[in-house]
Parts: structure tokens; sequence; C-alpha cells
């Protein structure tokens, strides 16, 4: 599902050779994107985050050159910004988190009815996988899946202003041998993907609609597939970016990614080769290959 295929405002950060700088654009519906502004001198994201009107923002800002897709590097979807994430706000994580670790099966289960959510650092934004790279399983990981979550682009002041896809990769293995290991299962080079696409918040999600698809191939077939909906999530987007922000600054903005309901099953890890897809309906599609460490 490319940017030219979703319906709303969908922007992308891309580059039109390996030297040239960074630039902002918006799909046009037709398989091209419309730099806003020029080369240097246009439309950052970090604008985007700190503008009272994003949408006008964008609308305001001349257009500049046109591209076809094929033609330019697609950028994840963060300048400066922390990309967060948020644990155990589908049931299905719950039960699985449980499953990993018996030791810390309690917490786990309390974490899900407690007014505080999980809420963990996982990227700085130059580590950030784009979409088509690699994604790494660790070397010292022998259980290691991708989760597939919502990602919220979140202004200074907490506004969500916009949604991405997102990949929280993690070493299931090592989080359950000891719940204190959670941020070498969670935070290592290539466990963190963000898609391309930025889809711009100009309301409400309809959840129920707007469903998450998992797809992961092996050897040319597919060797899992599942999907779910934001609907089924615990926890509000709202109450999740007012979490993040209660005691903790986010000058330039954050990605927020916001939970998985999706787990393979326990038997199952990525293996070298490996392609995982990750589609959210209406938001867009982040592909990408495994390769081990």
């Amino acid at each position: 599902m490319s940017p030219a295929s979703l319906p709303g405002m969908h922007l992308a950060r891309f580059q039109t050779a390996a030297d040239a700088p960074p630039q902002v654009g918006l799909s046009n519906g037709e398989g091209g994107i419309v730099a806003l502004g020029t080369a240097g001198d246009g439309l950052t994201l970090s604008d985007l985050l700190h503008a009272d009107d994003p949408a006008g923002r964008v609308a305001a800002c001349p257009s500049g050159e046109t591209f076809a897709l094929a033609d330019v590097r697609l950028l994840p979807p963060v300048e400066r910004q922390e990309v967060w994430a948020a644990g155990v706000t589908y049931k299905r994580s719950q039960v699985a988190r449980m499953s990993e670790s018996e030791a810390a099966a309690d917490h786990y289960d309390r974490v899900y009815t407690a007014a505080r959510p999980e809420i963990f650092f996982k990227s700085t934004a130059g580590r950030v996988v784009a979409d088509g790279e690699p994604i790494r399983v660790r070397s010292d990981s022998r259980w290691t899946v991708p989760e597939p979550e919502l990602t919220l682009l979140v202004a200074p002041d907490g506004r969500i202003v916009g949604y991405a896809v997102g990949d929280d990769v993690s070493a299931r293995d090592i989080e359950g041998e000891n719940p204190l290991y959670l941020p070498q299962a969670k935070t290592y080079d290539g466990s963190c993907a963000l898609g391309s696409t930025v889809l711009l918040a100009e309301g409400p999600l309809d959840l129920p609609a707007t469903t998450i698809t998992l797809t992961i191939e092996r050897d040319g077939a597919t060797a899992y597939e599942d999907r779910t909906d934001l609907s089924q999530m615990k926890r509000s987007l709202e109450e999740l970016v007012a979490w993040l922000t209660k005691e903790y600054s986010i000058p330039d903005g954050a990605a927020l990614m916001t939970g998985t309901g999706l787990v393979p099953p326990d038997q199952f890890t990525l293996e070298q080769g490996d392609v995982v897809t990750i589609k959210i309906a209406g938001v867009g599609t982040l592909r990408n290959p495994v390769t081990r460490g």
C-alpha cells in the first residue's frame, strides 16, 4: 500500500540522492510525491510538530518539484524525535508476556489493569530502520519476534499530529529470562522500524476499521499471518501520550509506539532471510527483511 493509494493527507521524508538533504513531501495520489518547499529550505517534520495547525501549515507551504516514488529514497518519519513504546496494551500482549516469564507473570497481569501503563524508551532517531531496510535478531537471542504497532507522532505539547506504522522488534527469550533485561530485549541495533508515510491526524481514527495485519514470509511462503484492530486496545491513544509526557518533556516531539495485539506462537522465531510486512489500514505499510546480528 503506497502513499499514493491511501486516503487522507500522507506525508513522507525522502532524499533524491544519498548526499541530498532530506525533504518532506505530500503524496499526490498518482504515484508521486510533491516536495513541500525546496531542498534545504523546505518544510520539516519538526515544523509540523510545532505548528498550531499542522494541516494548515502543509496547505500554506509552497509546492516544490514532484518526484516519482521509485526515484527517491523514503526515510523514517523522525528527525530529532526520540521513539518511545508502550507495552501490554492489548489482552494478547498480556497473555504472551505472562507466558514468556513465569517469574514476572504477576507483574504483566497487574500492569494490564493498572492505572499506570508500561512506557519504555525504544530508539533514537538515527537508529530507526526505514521501510525496506533490514531489521535484526540479536546474536544472543533464540526467540525474537516482530511487534506491529500503530505509532503516534506527538507534538511537544502532547497533541497527536500523525500516525505511522511501527515494528517494535523484541527478543522474548531475553526479556523472559529476567524483566530487568527489558532494555536489552527491546533496544538494540535494528530493533526499531518505522514506515515512511505519516497520516496527518485531522480527526480521530475509526478504531474498529483501523486493522493491523502482520505477515511473515519465509522461503517465498507465508510462515505466519494474523490481524487485529485498534478497538482491541485496553487504553486510549490519548491516555498513553498523557503518561509519556506526565513528567517528561519532549521539546522536539516524539514518536510513541502503542503496543501490539499480534504475537506469533511461542515456537515461532524470526530467522535470517524472513520478510516482515505490517499493514495498518489507512496509515501505510512497513516491509523489512530480517538479518541476524
